[in-house]
C-alpha cells in the first residue's frame, strides 16, 4: 500500500522557523557586541528548541503538530465490502449513506445537504476500521486514519489546531491524488468528542471538540473536495450530544457481534489462505464461538495454523481449530499443576457444572477440562445451539443451577466447599437479584430502589436456597456416574462433549425435553467471568439486563475454577 505523510503548511512552518533562528542570531550578536553576557540568551534558545520538538511551542509553530495521520492511496488490493464477512445490515446502511458521495450531481440537483459524518458504533473487533476502508474504496476516496487520542495535549489550543490541519491535509491529499472526495476515519472518537464540561482544570478538551464541530459545519456540497468523517467508538454513551445532532454525524451504523451465519462467513474468509483438511467443520466452529467478534475469529484461524506449524503438519485439522477456540477464550496453557487432591477437587467441581448443564440443556457441553489455562485451573465449555436474545425465569434459574453445581458437587464428595466457588456465588446472587428486579420472584413486580434491603436479601436468599436444594437432588441421583466420569477426567485431563455424554449415558430426563435453545451468558465457576477475548470481567445481573437491549448477549459458554 502506498502511504504518504502529508504536511500542509510545512513551507510556512519552515519560513517561521528560519525567521525565528535568524532573529535569535541577530539578537545574540548585537548583545555580544554591546558587552552583555549572552549565556542566558543561549540557554533560553536551547529551551525553546527543546519545546519546539514537543507538542508545546512546536504545535504553535507548526513543526510538531503532526497527529500521526497518514493519507493512503487506493491500492489494487484495497479492502472491499466483499472482504468483510457478515454485517449485512450494517454494510447495507453504510453503502446507502455513501451514495451521497458517489452521486454528487444528483444530490445537488435535489437540493440535499451533504452527508457530513457517519458514526460506526459497536463492540471492539467487529470490523469498524475495515468498513471505513471499504467505504473509501467504494467511493474512490483518499483515506486518512487518525486516533482520537492524538488530538489531546496538555497545551491549550494544540488539539484545535490539529483538527484544522487534519481537514487541510485531507483536502490537499485528495487534490494531489486527483480525487474528488476524502474520508477521514477517526478511531476512539469518544476521546476527541466526549461530553464537554467534564474536564475541569483546562479547556483543551472542549476547544478541540468545538473545532471539530466548526469544521464539520463548514462542509458543503459545492466544495471541490467532499470530506466525509467516519467515526468509530465502542462507548457511544460518552459522546457529546452536539456531535450526534443532525447535520454532523447524520448516520449511526451499529456494527454488532456476528450471529452464527455471519461467524461462518467470517471463518470462511479467514480460512481461504490456510490449508485445511476435509474434516474441518467450520459450521460447527461457528456454533461453538457465540460472542466472538471478527477479530476473535481471525485469531482462532491464526492460532490453529500456529498449532499445526508446531506439530510440523502441512494442513490445519479440526482439532487444531477446537484447541484454538479454547486458547482464544481462556488463554494459553500454563505450567502450573495443582496437587493431586486439589486436581481431584477441580475435576469434581467442573463435572458438577457439566452434569447440571447437560441435564438442563442436553447436548450443550462441548468440553470438560482440568488443564490449567490462563487463571483457570479447569473449565467447562458449552456450545449454544442458536442465538438467544431474551431470558425467561426458568432459564435464569437453570443458569443459577449451573453456577451452584460446582460447589454442591465438592460438598457431596469431600464434605466441604473450597474458595473456588466464591465467584460462582457472586454471579448466582447477581442473577437472583435480576430475577427479583424483573418481577420474576414471589414478591412480584417491585422497584429495586424502593425495596428494603432486608426484603431484597431475603428474596435473593430464598431463590438461591431453593435452587441449591434442587441441584443437590440432581447430583445425588447421578453420583455414581459422576464418580466414573471423574476417574476418566483425571486420567485424560479433558473430555469432549460427546464422550462426556457417553459416560453419563446421555442424560436428558430433567430438562424441558430434547435439545433446546440455550442462553448465552459466559459464567465461569470459581473465578472471573471469561469473555471470548480471555479478559476477566464481572457479569452482573444489571449487565444481563443491558444486553437484552443490545442485539447480542454473551453466551453461557464457559465455567472455570
Amino acid at each position: 500500500m502506498c502511504v504518504q505523510r502529508v504536511r500542509p503548511l510545512e513551507g510556512e512552518a519552515v519560513l517561521i522557523k528560519e525567521i525565528a533562528i535568524g532573529g535569535g542570531l541577530a539578537v545574540t550578536i548585537f548583545l555580544t557586541a554591546q558587552g552583555y553576557n549572552v549565556m542566558p540568551v543561549i540557554f533560553l534558545a536551547g529551551l525553546v528548541f527543546i519545546l519546539a520538538q514537543t507538542a508545546g511551542i512546536g504545535g504553535l509553530l507548526g513543526g510538531a503538530s503532526r497527529t500521526g495521520s497518514v493519507i493512503q492511496k487506493r491500492p489494487s488490493g484495497a479492502t472491499t465490502f466483499g472482504d468483510i464477512g457478515g454485517q449485512v445490515a450494517a454494510k447495507r446502511e453504510l453503502i446507502e449513506a455513501l451514495e451521497f458521495i458517489t452521486d454528487r450531481e444528483h444530490i445537488r440537483s435535489l437540493g440535499i445537504r451533504p452527508l457530513k459524518g457517519i458514526l460506526l458504533t459497536g463492540p471492539p473487533g467487529t470490523g469498524k476500521t475495515l468498513m471505513a476502508k471499504a467505504a473509501a474504496n467504494y467511493t474512490k476516496s483518499v483515506f486518512m486514519s487518525v486516533s482520537g487520542s492524538e488530538f489531546i495535549e496538555v497545551y491549550a489550543g494544540v488539539g484545535a489546531q490539529r483538527v484544522r490541519q487534519l481537514f487541510g491535509r485531507a483536502r490537499e491529499g485528495a487534490r494531489r491524488e486527483g480525487s474528488r472526495s476524502a474520508i477521514i476515519f477517526i478511531d476512539e472518537l469518544e476521546v476527541l468528542a466526549g461530553r464537554r464540561g467534564q474536564h475541569t482544570g483546562h479547556l483543551e478538551y472542549d476547544q478541540t471538540i468545538n473545532q471539530l464541530l466548526v469544521e464539520m459545519d463548514g462542509l458543503a456540497t459545492d466544495d471541490d473536495v467532499t470530506v466525509l468523517i467516519v467515526g468509530a467508538t465502542n462507548r457511544f454513551d460518552l459522546l457529546d450530544p452536539a456531535v450526534l445532532r443532525p447535520g454532523r454525524f447524520d448516520r449511526v451504523v451499529r456494527v454488532d457481534l456476528p450471529d452464527r451465519d455471519e461467524r461462518l462467513a467470517i471463518l470462511r474468509i479467514h480460512a481461504k489462505g490456510k490449508p485445511i483438511t476435509l474434516d474441518v467443520d467450520l459450521d460447527d466452529v461457528a456454533r461453538q464461538t457465540f460472542g466472538f467478534s471478527g477479530a476473535h475469529l481471525e485469531s482462532v484461524t491464526n492460532e490453529a495454523a500456529i498449532l499445526a506449524f508446531r506439530e510440523g503438519l502441512e494442513r490445519v485439522e479440526q482439532r487444531h481449530i477446537i484447541e484454538a477456540v479454547d486458547k482464544v477464550m481462556m488463554g494459553e496453557k500454563v505450567g502450573k499443576r495443582p496437587r493431586p487432591e486439589e486436581l481431584e477437587r477441580v475435576a469434581v467441581h467442573e463435572l458438577g457444572h457439566a452434569l447440571v448443564a447437560e441435564h438442563h440443556r442436553p447436548g450443550s457441553v462441548a468440553m470438560v477440562s482440568i488443564s490449567s489455562r490462563g487463571t483457570a485451573l479447569g473449565y467447562v465449555r458449552q456450545t449454544p445451539d442458536a442465538d438467544r436474545y431474551l431470558y425467561s425465569r426458568e432459564e435464569l434459574e437453570e443458569q443459577v443451577d449451573v453456577l451452584l453445581a460446582g460447589s454442591v458437587a465438592e460438598e457431596m464428595f469431600f464434605g466441604s466447599r473450597s474458595t473456588g466457588a466464591q465467584k460462582d456465588f457472586e454471579q448466582a446472587l447477581d442473577l437472583a437479584r435480576l430475577m427479583v428486579s424483573g418481577g420474576m420472584s414471589e414478591l412480584g413486580i417491585v422497584h429495586p430502589d424502593l425495596l428494603p434491603d432486608s426484603a431484597m436479601h431475603e428474596a435473593i436468599r430464598k431463590i438461591v436456597s431453593d435452587r441449591e436444594a434442587r441441584v443437590r437432588e440432581l447430583l445425588a441421583l447421578r453420583k455414581s456416574r459422576l464418580t466414573q466420569a471423574k476417574a476418566s477426567l483425571l486420567d485424560r485431563e479433558r473430555i469432549a462433549g460427546e464422550e462426556f455424554r457417553g459416560l453419563l449415558g446421555r442424560l436428558g430426563g430433567g430438562g424441558r425435553g430434547g435439545r433446546r435453545r440455550t442462553s448465552r451468558r459466559a459464567i465461569p465457576a470459581g473465578g472471573d467471568r471469561v469473555s471470548p477475548s480471555g479478559d476477566a470481567a464481572p457479569q452482573s445481573g444489571d449487565q444481563v439486563a443491558r444486553k437484552i437491549t443490545w442485539r447480542k448477549v454473551r453466551p453461557l459458554a464457559t465455567q472455570k475454577l
